[in-house]
């Protein structure tokens, strides 16, 4: 029975499943152990939520074992009991010396709690190409676990997560509901001779202020809001000046419930469109409506990307990037998955509760422009989950 000082945002029964499409997931490609450092997939199998990813931590899965291990540095371990569904004999915290050392690494402690476990010779997976995965891990790992057959288990735990469960989609239906709120402040506060960074600063307290009714957390990705050249490029954001009559801002903004996201872009312009921004924000929009109209179960991310070349199809609009990713629970640096990409060669198949950030933005090079839609793909279709005009905001 789960304590009632557990802080969990699902029932144990939900985390049991999840961990059931994990361990089919395993067994399919040959691991009897696997090894879970990404922070999201660590939250998505066990509920942990804490801001230690600086420090090596992770989620042991053993096929012949029915709670996952979570290991990590001491002093978070309380976090863990609070945060998670796991019994306390299955959180395993390493002492400070093992932290930032070089005499020692957390791997060492890992290798060591896999040999108690009588697991040195099984065949372990490791999230190769993650982030919070480093060349030191896997160096460790080898060293102290010689007989071990090493396997790679990138995004395995990342796939298992690609449809949602109903409760799944009602927190990001809340992260929906604060992005509106976050999208109104950042247009309202965009205005000549207003400081960038008090307009970043108000987009902040959207998101953590979030509704009435519920607060907001913070992002995976910060306020992406670039002005004037800088929206001629993805990923900048404000500076230390005052907006200017004529300057394009570029808005791709976050609300999160729960580590569950609602992206959304949006693009403004202080004073009259020039012809050629007109044009473009036109052409995209009209393209974006099409491809939302155009998903439903049974399509592919390749077919969803070809819906929206035919629909740009004559236009000034060019885009040689994918124009959209799965996204949902996550944590820094990013709020994708990293899984479905809408884009030529994505054969996946979209399934009822995928969650998708379709996000056809357009960098030229003088200026930018984008517009983006996060869905969930129904029964026979798709549903927006914000509620927000498409269309360049003129102030």
């Amino acid at each position: 029975m789960i304590s009632q000082d557990k802080l969990l945002h699902f029932e144990a029964s939900e985390f049991q499943e999840r961990l059931r499409k994990v361990k089919e997931s395993m067994y399919r490609q040959g691991m009897e152990v696997l090894l879970v450092t990404d922070p999201a997939n660590m939250n998505y199998l066990t509920g942990y939520d804490g801001w230690s990813f600086y420090v090596h931590q992770g989620v042991l899965v053993f096929m012949d074992r029915d709670e996952p291990v979570w290991f990590g540095r001491m002093q978070d371990s309380n976090g863990a009991r609070l945060t998670t569904w796991l019994a306390d004999e299955n959180i395993v915290g390493y002492t400070d010396d093992y932290v930032q050392s070089n005499l020692k690494h957390p791997m060492d402690f890992v290798a060591d709690l896999l040999r108690d476990r009588g697991c040195e010779r099984r065949n372990l997976g490791v999230e190769m190409d993650n982030y919070y995965f480093t060349g030191q891990c896997l160096e460790s790992l080898l060293d102290g676990l010689p007989e071990a057959g090493i396997k790679n288990a990138n995004a395995l735990v990342n796939w298992a997560r690609l449809v949602k469960s109903d409760k799944e989609i009602d927190y990001m239906k809340m992260a929906s509901r604060i992005v509106e709120n976050v999208m109104r402040t950042a247009i309202d506060a965009i205005d000549v001779g207003v400081r960038e960074g008090d307009a970043a600063a108000a987009v902040y307290h959207a998101q953590i202020s979030g509704t009435p009714e519920f607060t907001g957390d913070h992002s995976a990705i910060f306020p992406i809001m670039p002005s004037g050249i800088r929206t001629s490029t993805a990923h900048l954001s404000w500076v230390d000046r005052r907006y200017e009559s004529g300057d394009i801002v570029l808005l791709e903004l976050s609300g999160c419930k729960y580590r569950y996201h609602a992206p959304l872009s949006r693009t403004v312009i202080i004073g009259e469109p020039p012809a050629e921004l007109a044009d473009i924000a036109k052409a995209v929009v009209d393209g974006l409506n099409e491809v939302l109209a155009f998903i439903k179960p049974g399509v592919t991310g390749e077919e969803v990307e070809a819906k929206w070349r035919s629909a740009i199809s004559g236009s000034k609009v060019v885009k040689e990037s994918r124009i959209g990713y799965a996204y949902g629970l996550n944590y820094p640096p990013d709020w994708g998955e990293h899984t479905v990409s809408l884009r030529p060669g994505d054969k996946n198949v979209f399934q009822p509760n995928m969650t998708i950030h379709v996000m056809p933005g357009i960098w030229l090079d003088k200026f930018g422009f984008e517009c983006s839609e996060p869905i969930y793909v129904t029964e026979d279709g798709c549903e927006a989950f914000v509620e927000f005009e498409r269309k360049l905001f003129v102030k």
